[in-house]
């Protein structure tokens, strides 16, 4: 796990903080679509991602669920450290958006090396200020882009995580991460096709530029 650890954090943790890490995290492996955090569960440990990707979701029972944002390599949770740190239940539902592994850092823990490692506090402070952008940039798209826009982010975002300008999601399952109708994905799909941005294909979408 130490070098998983140094490839995915870098120089960013101390040595001992690091030593710390291998001694007291679990490591776990998940596949793409695996459940690792759910809404209404209260959270004893706080995810380092150590590779893949997740994606951080919000659910209404009536609308369906929104995508947040990603997390990638290195990358750990705002929402979970708050639940973690508060003791209060998830409101978030993370899924593994490729196979990845995580670390998973005991709550006692994640207190003492606040107050034990700059790079631990450095690095807590800084997750939250990009989650929290972040979720206001998901705002924004909300309030302010249209449907097309928001559309052709979300493919952008997802060619970005997963590598790759193949994008291996139905219709119905975009609609559902954009939290509007299928038809109107597929109609801004074949909008797009038109344009030139991407092509279609029979259970992928390739983005061309």
């Amino acid at each position: 796990m130490e070098q998983l650890l140094k490839d995915a954090y870098g120089t960013a943790f101390e040595p001992g903080l690091i030593a710390e890490i291998v001694a007291t995290a679990s490591v776990i492996d998940f596949n793409e679509g695996d459940r690792l955090i759910e809404m209404g569960q209260y959270i004893r440990q706080m995810p380092l991602l150590l590779n893949g990707a997740i994606k951080i979701l919000r659910e209404d029972h009536k609308e369906g669920e929104l995508l947040l944002y990603f997390l990638e390599k290195g990358d750990t949770c705002a929402m979970t450290l708050t639940c973690c740190l508060g003791q209060t239940k998830s409101e978030i539902r993370a899924i593994a958006e490729t196979s990845c592994t995580v670390a998973m850092i005991p709550i006692a823990k994640m207190e003492d090396w606040l107050g034990k490692y700059k790079s631990w506090r450095n690095f807590v402070f800084s997750s939250y200020n990009k989650r929290l952008s972040e979720m206001l940039s998901a705002i924004d798209n909300l309030a302010f882009m249209k449907m097309d826009e928001r559309l052709l982010s979300y493919l952008n975002e997802k060619a970005k995580v997963n590598q790759s300008l193949t994008i291996a999601n139905t219709h119905q399952e975009i609609a559902y991460a954009l939290n509007t109708s299928r038809v109107v994905i597929s109609r801004l799909l074949k909008a797009l096709e038109n344009d030139g941005v991407i092509k279609l294909n029979r259970n992928t979408i390739d983005l061309l530029k």
